[in-house]
């Protein structure tokens, strides 16, 4: 039973720092008050539609965005962020809920979000699972037709080995018990799954929404970061961050905090407004 549960731990730790981020918060649950989450904020003309950010397994709504929320809004975006997919361990670590549950709880999070501001759509910026959420949500409960842009980054849409422990896990026999634990995320997550098969069953990225998803070649949570590729569409932009800046060699956590992640995301949200894109060299050391 002992290595069992040193095994279990192993592997949900590997789980959950698919998308911790490199910060500490005190408070998980409450964010900044300088217009995030401000619920009196009105979208402008510029920017009409309020942005819904969307956390990773193991992250919560606070920390996962503490460089970028303040970025988007200090360009004049309205901001909205939730802890999704809570279970055992509460507000701290979310996003570890089955995530058909997690992309119900989406959908009521972006109603909120459009009838407080009278937005008629939001756009959703998401990393990690926070991309793999609002793909079904948009796919299959009705999100195509409130979300106008979608940019992801760390995404996935096929899967992961986790670094081979999940693999290890299925030939064990041990998802159920994962599940118990309080991280049925992790199933969804192993390839070949119920959840991932009914995802991809046809086209991830459906008519609607334009989608953008920015994938490290770096990343070894994501194996392979390729899982994070969309199939071509007219509304689908896929990018490669090493593509774009050879001088940025961030791993999946590290796009959290990525000033080159940063661009991308404010030009994909408003390409008419985009500025020309500045490489800048960044690391987090394989993280």
């Amino acid at each position: 039973m002992a290595k069992l549960r040193t095994f279990l731990t192993v592997l949900l730790l590997s789980a959950l720092a698919s998308t911790t981020t490199l910060t500490t918060t005190a408070s998980a649950e409450t964010a900044p008050s300088s217009g995030w989450n401000n619920w009196s904020c009105r979208p402008s003309t510029a920017h009409p539609e309020p942005v819904v950010l969307v956390h990773g397994m193991g992250a919560n709504h606070w920390d996962n965005f503490l460089t970028l929320a303040p970025t988007l809004r200090a360009n004049g975006y309205c901001v909205y962020s939730q802890t999704y997919g809570k279970t055992l361990l509460g507000g701290l670590a979310g996003g570890l809920a089955p995530m058909t549950d997690s992309a119900a709880e989406l959908s009521t999070f972006v109603d909120r979000v459009r009838a407080a501001t009278g937005a008629a759509k939001v756009d959703i910026v998401g990393h990690s699972e926070g991309t793999t959420v609002p793909a079904y949500y948009m796919k299959y409960l009705g999100g195509n037709a409130k979300v106008d842009d979608f940019v992801g980054f760390g995404s996935n849409f096929k899967g992961t080995t986790l670094n081979g422990l999940a693999t290890l896990a299925e030939a064990l026999k041990l998802q159920g018990l994962l599940t118990g634990v309080g991280c049925g995320a992790c199933t969804d997550y192993l390839p070949g799954s119920a959840f991932l098969a009914k995802l991809n069953d046809g086209p991830v990225a459906v008519p609607g929404p334009t989608y953008t998803s920015i994938v490290t070649r770096y990343d070894t949570v994501v194996t392979p970061y390729t899982s994070g590729l969309l199939a071509p569409a007219p509304n689908v932009t896929n990018i490669v961050l090493q593509d774009k800046c050879g001088l940025d060699s961030a791993g999946h956590l590290g796009l959290a905090i990525d000033p080159n992640i940063a661009q991308l995301v404010l030009n994909r949200l408003d390409p008419e407004g985009s500025k020309p894109f500045r490489c800048r060299p960044f690391t987090t050391l394989g993280i």
